[in-house]
């Protein structure tokens, strides 16, 4: 822990943090002081975390370290493993949490930087599924994931041109270097060329160079694409071997099964995937969602502490406790123990569970089929590919066993064969070591006669004589039959050149007309592409003013159509005020006083009599006002003025009461000092 310690108080010491700390003034650090330590080394690691924590609540602070941490793949040590702890130790500043966790964060800060930096890059957005079916989204998606993988793939070549330790200063050496070497090339071309001015015919000579040079070039190329034409070719072969294997196999199983079988299959696959589409699926897919649905309400809520997780659980016991009691009232209540339904019930869910685990079963061993397929192609196309022989099928295994066996058999007769002349070869070989014995002794008792006889070695003497000229008169053979086969070799070569020169005669002439055939079809074929290239452009531009012409003619027509639905309208509304028209007249003419009474025109000349009638009276009236009105105005005044000299008098008779109220008051009081 000391080490520990030291560790942390030097590094904070140093750039970018210099805290100046010893390990007496880190020691005593409070909770807070540690968690804002804490919150500056992960904003030194990721910027977005250069956060003052006292504006930020508790729960937010840890929640944004922890996933930080967890991004940077932090694990807590043995001590603080249980994560509420770690999280609860987090959220107080606890030193056995964060000690740890600085220890770590200041020991690999550029590797954690560079992490930090690719997180947020790299962290998937999790998209639901629901909003995928939308191909908008899709492939917004598909266009984030390619991204992703684009930065992948730079960032790991930069990492790469990074190790590589080019720096500029070599790469610029380097293209200083290309340059001089660029201007010697120059210099030799132009010395070059003026070197072959002065042949006769450089011109022709350098077409022809050129000519040899694309012929080159073309050379390459076409056998770059027998190469590959090849590649395509084995290819094609092994996909034909695998279809006819798969052709033999479905052959063999047609021939094996009849149309009832058959249909039974496919009845039971039929009625198996009908089982998971209407029933297995849909019920995981609703256990799926409703385990998402309270997995995002646990995301969303608060982080919580130890005491809530107790009090929850407690809670889930009591719910639980409760749950089971009320089963069981309702088994008693409504299912008594002589029930008759009880028992088919409970093997209807035995069944139902049965069924579910078989279908489970089912899907995993088609699942493991379909995995163990996929392993015998892959097995397959690298046994093609390493030049092995094909996979036999179980027919062709049979006919491989029924020959192994016949061959077992054979084996085994020439073995005891083999057994039979390995015992001979043992007699003749001891009946050799009998006669060499004999031999040696009739050797030894020759050369005693001749050493008797002074013609010691004679025997000898003769045989490598004999030995001698019978190895001459096979070499004389040998060297006549090596002379005959050399001659015939040579007159065979010579025929089969001849041969060869005769069959490839026709050959080449042909191939020289057919080079001149293509210079022409080439020169032809350029020549038809100028005159497409040149009658493209024209169609192109005439292409382009028909369309600006038919634009304009559309635009027309959308004017025409509008003025047209305009006019339409205009006569439908004359068309109707033509039939009111038509129909006023007619009541117009009409004998009839009621439907004449009717009429518009009737109704306005009523109207307009009305209204003149009640234009004359109204002049009248204003021409009686316009008379009275100087008089009227006169009185008005007269009336105004008479209000207030009432209004005077009632002021005057107000005062004057009010004075004769206060005299008589004071009366009263004289007279009644007088009687005291």
């Amino acid at each position: 822990m000391g080490d520990q310690m030291q560790f942390i108080v030097e590094k904070l010491n140093q750039e970018p943090f210099r805290k100046n700390y010893n390990l007496i003034s880190f020691d005593s650090l409070e909770p807070l002081q540690l968690l804002q330590l804490l919150s500056d080394v992960l904003g030194e690691i990721d910027p977005k975390h250069v956060v003052d924590i006292r504006e930020e609540l508790p729960e937010q602070t840890a929640k944004r370290m922890l996933n930080l941490l967890g991004i940077l793949k932090y694990k807590p040590p043995g001590t603080v493993s249980d994560l509420s702890a770690f999280r609860q130790g987090l959220v107080t500043g606890s030193k056995t949490v964060i000690h740890p966790v600085l220890h770590w964060l200041l020991q690999r800060s550029s590797e954690l930087r560079t992490r930090a930096y690719l997180a947020r890059f790299l962290v998937k957005l999790e998209v639901p599924a629901e909003f995928l079916q939308d191909d908008t989204v899709a492939d917004f998606n598909k266009q984030y994931e390619e991204l992703m993988e684009a930065f992948k793939n730079l960032h790991k070549e930069h990492e790469q041109l990074k190790i590589s330790g080019l720096s500029t200063a070599e790469i610029r050496r380097d293209i200083s270097a290309m340059e001089e070497e660029k201007d010697q090339l120059a210099k030799r071309v132009e010395r070059l060329k003026k070197r072959v001015e002065t042949v006769q015919n450089h011109q022709r000579m350098l077409e022809i160079a050129r000519q040899l040079r694309l012929e080159k070039e073309r050379e390459e190329s076409l056998a770059q694409q027998k190469q590959e034409q090849k590649s395509q070719l084995f290819h094609t072969e092994q996909r034909l071997q695998r279809a006819q294997v798969q052709l033999k196999e479905m052959q063999h199983m047609v021939a094996d099964s009849k149309p009832e079988s058959l249909m039974k299959k496919l009845e039971e696959e039929i009625n198996f995937n009908s089982y998971l589409v209407n029933e297995k699926i849909p019920r995981e897919m609703e256990s799926k969602k409703t385990s998402v649905y309270f997995l995002q309400k646990v995301v969303a809520e608060p982080a919580m502490t130890q005491t809530d997780l107790t009090a929850v659980e407690s809670e889930i016991e009591e719910v639980s406790a409760e749950i089971n009691q009320l089963i069981e009232k309702r088994i008693i209540t409504y299912e008594p123990t002589d029930s008759k339904f009880s028992m088919y019930r409970q093997q209807a869910s035995i069944i139902s569970r049965k069924k579910e685990a078989k279908a489970e079963e089912l899907q995993a061993a088609k699942e493991e089929m379909s995995s163990l397929e996929k392993q015998v192609e892959q097995k397959n196309s690298q046994a093609h590919e390493l030049g092995g022989s094909e996979v036999l099928t179980e027919d062709e295994f049979k006919q491989y066993v029924s020959k192994l066996r016949s061959k077992n058999t054979l084996y085994k007769r020439k073995r005891q064969e083999v057994a039979e002349i390995t015992a001979e070869y043992g007699i003749l070989q001891r009946t050799e070591e009998l006669l060499r014995q004999r031999h040696e002794a009739v050797q030894q008792q020759l050369q005693a006669i001749e050493e008797k006889k002074g013609i010691s070695g004679y025997s000898y003497t003769q045989e490598e004589l004999e030995r001698v000229s019978a190895v001459k008169s096979e070499m004389d053979e040998v060297k006549g039959q090596t002379l005959d086969n050399m001659s015939e070799m040579v007159k065979k070569l010579n025929a089969m050149v001849a041969e060869k020169k005769a069959s490839l005669a026709p050959v080449i002439k042909e191939l020289r007309q057919l080079r001149q055939n293509c210079q022409e079809l080439t020169q032809e074929c350029d020549e038809k592409k100028i005159q497409y290239d040149s009658c493209a452009a024209g169609l192109e531009t005439n292409r382009s003013a028909l369309e600006q012409e038919v634009k304009g003619l559309l635009e027309e027509c959308a004017q025409e159509e509008s003025n047209y639905h305009y006019i339409n309208c205009m006569k439908r509304s004359l068309e109707i005020q033509l039939q009111r028209a038509k129909e006023e007249m007619k009541a117009y003419v009409s004998p009839d006083p009621q439907e004449r009474r009717r009429a518009v025109r009737e109704q306005y000349t009523r109207i307009i009599l009305e209204q003149e009638n009640l234009g004359k009276k109204l002049r009248e009236k204003q021409k009686v006002v316009r008379e009275s009105h100087g008089p009227n105005m006169k009185q008005m005044k007269m009336w105004q003025d008479f209000e207030k000299l009432m209004e005077c008098k009632r002021e005057c008779f107000l005062k004057q009461q009010n004075q004769a109220a206060i005299g008589q008051i004071i009366q009263e009081g004289g007279k009644d000092r007088l009687v005291l």
